[in-house]
């Protein structure tokens, strides 16, 4: 197998590169922190979900009037779990793609090392001159 050649000049500045990837990791753990946002909300939605549910389902008298008002607001529950799911996927999509542009970055910072060159996914980021 050949060896990877390792280059004398790194594709870019060392100092920016840095930079570039603090930018990068700071946006991602950013997303994490949203995520945890999300999920705590969810998570509250739930309760107050089941908590509807229970009272509906509680045996006391009520009106129709109350179940349809009810019945409205767990379906407006319902469409905010699904925000929650579409938000949750393209937070973590989102979070790969500045993962990705992070390895690109040290890859072409960095250059191969005797490791070989790092592994990165296909590039989805813009590629710095």
């Amino acid at each position: 197998m050949p060896q990877a050649q390792i280059s004398a000049e790194p594709a870019l500045p060392l100092l920016l590169a840095a930079d570039l990837q603090d930018h990068l990791m700071m946006a991602s753990n950013d997303l994490d922190r949203l995520q945890r946002l999300l999920a705590d909300t969810c998570d509250a939605l739930m309760q107050r979900f089941h908590g509807a549910v229970g009272q509906l389902d509680g045996g006391d008298a009520i009106d129709a009037g109350t179940v349809r008002d009810v019945r409205r607001l767990l379906g407006e529950a319902v469409t905010a779990l699904q925000f929650q799911d579409m938000a949750s996927q393209l937070i973590a999509h989102t979070h790969q793609r500045l993962r990705n542009c992070a390895d690109q970055l040290a890859r072409d910072a960095f250059g191969a090392d005797a490791d070989g060159e790092a592994v990165i996914a296909p590039r989805r980021c813009v590629r710095i001159p």
